[in-house]
């Protein structure tokens, strides 16, 4: 799995001088023992000089070849986490090129026993070590991090209150079967489906959970050649579906919100959509915004003025790379891409999942 940098963006967002400002701050610190690590996620963790009773937690994961440290001294979460009282935990990949598993069949089921099962047991560990708030236990990511954020809050919806993913995919949307593959389809924006089989997608993750889940912003840019813009539609259909919204059907569309060039789209209380015109893949971290969703900085996590009803859809670029030739005799594993105008990968699904058509782009295995 291949990704451009995103440090040279998020550094230039941090609002600070990493060297001078980190030095006069608690330290970032690994953690060997925090439980059950069955795919070797590193951790480490910031927990700030003047931490809060019962203190809120946010899990900072990092874009491919990504690390640590290098989203802890990049993005602004370990400054805010000063101000704020909170803990960030910063999980690192073990895989290679620093992306997470954010494709394999393990990672994308609740207790797996993949990368995902592994963060989520750094975060029950730091509960009980730290006697934090579960009801305040949030994650945020960007690129590969964005797209386990987004498995994260499918996996583990009982454990994650809210959550701010930057130019990810839809959950399951990468899925090739293997630890860390890459999903040129995906990728590529090719990946499309109806709001209610990416609801089922992400549902299908942990069987049987009917709990509350957690609230998700989604950041993409109109630019982005890496993970096409796509995906924030991809994205958005899928947490509409989850929460009963209708996409392309947000409750309000503000403009210039959060900033200049950003356009959101607001469908409730728990799903916000943010688009950048002219945002390539080095989409920068908006921290202010972030603590305002998971309520750590105070006031309402949604806007409360309004501006007329949205688009029907969210326009963004469609242009695609060449899509590779279908290997001979390959099957589709569960949720993966077995069918759709233009598809020309696996399109007989391993048993016993059956390719279910969604619309004329898209099917998959289920």
């Amino acid at each position: 799995m291949k990704f451009s940098t995103l440090a040279s963006g998020l550094l230039a967002l941090a609002p600070f001088s990493a060297a001078a400002e980190l030095a006069k701050r608690a330290t970032l610190t690994r953690v060997n023992n925090f439980g059950s690590n069955p795919s070797g996620v590193r951790m480490y963790i910031y927990v700030p000089d003047k931490l809060q009773a019962n203190p809120a937690i946010l899990t900072a994961v990092h874009y491919c070849t990504g690390t640590a440290n290098a989203f802890y001294t990049g993005t602004p979460y370990a400054r805010l986490a000063d101000q704020y009282g909170f803990i960030v935990i910063y999980p690192e990949s073990p895989n290679d090129g620093g992306c997470w598993d954010v494709s394999s069949r393990a990672t994308l089921t609740h207790d797996g026993g993949a990368n995902s099962n592994s963060i989520a047991n750094m975060v029950t560990y730091t509960i009980a070590q730290y006697k934090a708030d579960p009801n305040r236990v949030f994650v945020a990511g960007t690129s590969s991090g964005a797209m386990m954020t987004n498995v994260l809050a499918a996996t583990y919806p009982n454990l994650f209150k809210a959550a701010s993913a930057y130019a990810g995919v839809a959950a399951g949307c990468f899925y090739t079967g293997t630890v860390a593959g890459w999903n040129s389809s995906c990728a590529n924006g090719q990946s499309t489906a109806s709001q209610s089989a990416w609801a089922q997608t992400a549902q299908n993750m942990y069987p049987g959970y009917t709990g509350p889940r957690p609230r998700m912003m989604i950041y993409h840019g109109s630019a982005d050649s890496t993970i096409y813009p796509q995906n924030f539609n991809e994205t958005l259909k899928q947490w509409a579906g989850v929460f009963g919204y209708t996409y392309g059907q947000p409750q309000q569309t503000l403009s210039n919100s959060p900033s200049s060039g950003y356009t959101k789209y607001v469908y409730g209380e728990n799903l916000v959509g943010v688009y950048g015109a002219g945002v390539t893949h080095d989409i920068p971290v908006n921290g202010a915004a972030d603590m305002q969703w998971f309520g750590l900085s105070g006031g309402s996590t949604t806007p409360s003025s309004s501006v007329g009803p949205g688009p029907t859809s969210t326009k963004v670029s469609t242009s695609t790379s060449a899509t590779p030739s279908t290997p001979s005799g390959c099957t589709a594993e569960r949720w993966g891409q077995c069918g759709g105008i233009g598809f020309s990968g696996c399109k007989t699904c391993a048993s016993p999942y059956k390719c279910t058509f969604s619309n004329d782009w898209y099917s998959q295995c289920l």
